[in-house]
């Protein structure tokens, strides 16, 4: 048997060797002349899945470190019989993470009161949940938005989008892009959102037409982006205007990067009967890898802001990218994994 490992994956190297012949390619390198004998494929976002790479080769299953697939056709890899699996909710806790450290810097630089605040959730996914649980640790109103959850959930209180908008001094975004969410957050959208209220999106690109947020951002509040169109082809205008930019690292934690890891490694073994990986999990001791659990008992709105900085000083990612916007694939692949904390 042999698996093609982008070489970038952490923990990965020497889980399959006993069973099998391993090649690690930096994964935009993967061609298909390495597949040609290949079993497997283990990749994150930078290797195009297609007819092009795969097309003649034995690969039965490629497995994504991450929680996006918009790099692998779907459509044509179940047509051919090769089975596709992504690591569903490992960057929860990041993008958590990323979520309120850009809401309490921003509010503290701008000096905007969070007290009584209501967030606007779209998209109650794992990584939304994530953000809703603190949300409420921290003392947020929750306004809720999710049509699939909502058609199945009678029990659960869910909102239409226009009451959301209407309602929310935060709105973020946690839903994937497909037909009807694409360029869903729109002029339209945007004219419903309270004037001054946030908006964060560290879900897709696609989900926002760029130059109708520029166009709203005047009557906004702080706009933080952790995600593009086009990547890695950003819009300068764009970051320009916005208060935090990021190059699509929102989720990018030492936690997050374990789990996606460890989900990777399992289909793969599940897959091909390799019962000794079927509960992988790369263990460390390294006291950095353990997320770090913080009380919010009794602190005030610049008390949880200082501590939310030091344990994720998202700023510095901020300027790093902002020095460095044509280097946008460079900062996400040379990126030091930061810990996750929790409240």
């Amino acid at each position: 048997m042999k698996i093609v490992v982008d070489k970038a994956i952490p923990f990965v190297e020497g889980v399959f060797e006993p069973f099998a012949e391993v090649l690690y390619k930096e994964g935009p390198d993967i061609c298909r002349a390495d597949l040609l004998d290949a079993d497997a494929l283990i990749i994150r976002t930078r290797t195009r899945c297609d007819a092009a790479l795969l097309e003649g080769t034995p690969v039965k299953i490629i497995a994504t470190a991450t929680v996006s697939m918009d790099n692998i056709d779907q459509a044509w890899c179940q047509e051919h019989g090769i089975f596709v699996q992504n690591a569903s909710g490992c960057n929860a806790g990041g993008v958590t993470n990323y979520v309120f450290s850009a809401l309490y810097g921003l509010a503290a630089r701008k000096s905007i009161s969070l007290s009584g605040a209501t967030i606007g959730i779209i998209g109650i996914g794992t990584a939304g949940s994530r953000v809703e649980e603190m949300a409420l640790a921290l003392g947020f109103k929750i306004l809720r938005y999710d049509p699939w959850r909502a058609s199945k959930e009678w029990h659960n209180e869910f909102h239409d989008l226009d009451t959301l908008l209407a309602g929310s001094d935060i709105v973020t975004l946690h839903i994937p892009v497909n037909e009807v969410t694409r360029g869903m957050a729109n002029a339209d959208f945007f004219a419903k959102m309270k004037p001054g209220a946030f908006f964060i999106n560290t879900a897709q690109g696609e989900l926002v037409v760029e130059e109708d947020l520029i166009a709203a951002i005047p009557r906004l509040g702080p706009v933080a982006l952790d995600t593009w169109c086009h990547e890695p082809n950003i819009n300068r205008e764009l970051m320009d205007l916005v208060d935090i930019a990021t190059p699509h690292i929102a989720g990018y934690t030492l936690q997050g990067k374990q789990i996606g890891t460890s989900q990777a490694i399992r289909a793969v073994a599940r897959f091909f009967g390799l019962s000794s990986l079927y509960e992988f999990f790369p263990t460390t001791e390294i006291i950095e890898y353990q997320a770090v659990k913080i009380d919010a008992h009794d602190k005030d709105q610049g008390q949880i802001a200082s501590i939310i900085q030091y344990n994720y000083p998202i700023f510095t990612d901020d300027f790093m990218f902002r020095l460095n916007p044509d280097r946008f694939s460079e900062l996400r692949a040379d990126y030091s994994y930061r810990r996750e904390f929790y409240f």
